[in-house]
């Protein structure tokens, strides 16, 4: 299944200007949730599905950079949003 690039559905409570909206999927920030992530280390911040699937694909523990689709424009946002993972509806099956 390809991750990036592909829309889907904000159904979390974080970002709620995003709820309801769909999203396109534009990077993931591998084990952005836990305690001891380091946003400069190698590999956090993942644009390429080849590097996605060799991080493991998307976890529990993730964020997703995401953009919304600007519907009245026919285009999706330039400004991003980074939901848990777990907040989008395809990654909902994630939840602990």
């Amino acid at each position: 299944m390809k991750t990036l690039g592909s829309t889907t559905t904000y159904d979390g409570t974080e970002h709620g200007y995003l709820r309801g909206h769909r999203v396109r999927i534009v990077a993931v920030l591998k084990n952005a949730l836990r305690a001891d992530y380091d946003p400069d280390q190698d590999g956090q911040y993942v644009r390429d599905e080849e590097d996605l699937e060799r991080a493991g694909g998307v976890t529990a523990d993730d964020r997703v950079e995401v953009q919304p689709w600007l519907a009245a424009e026919g285009r999706f946002s330039f400004v991003s949003s980074d939901p848990r993972a777990i907040d989008l509806a395809c990654f909902a099956s994630l939840k602990r």
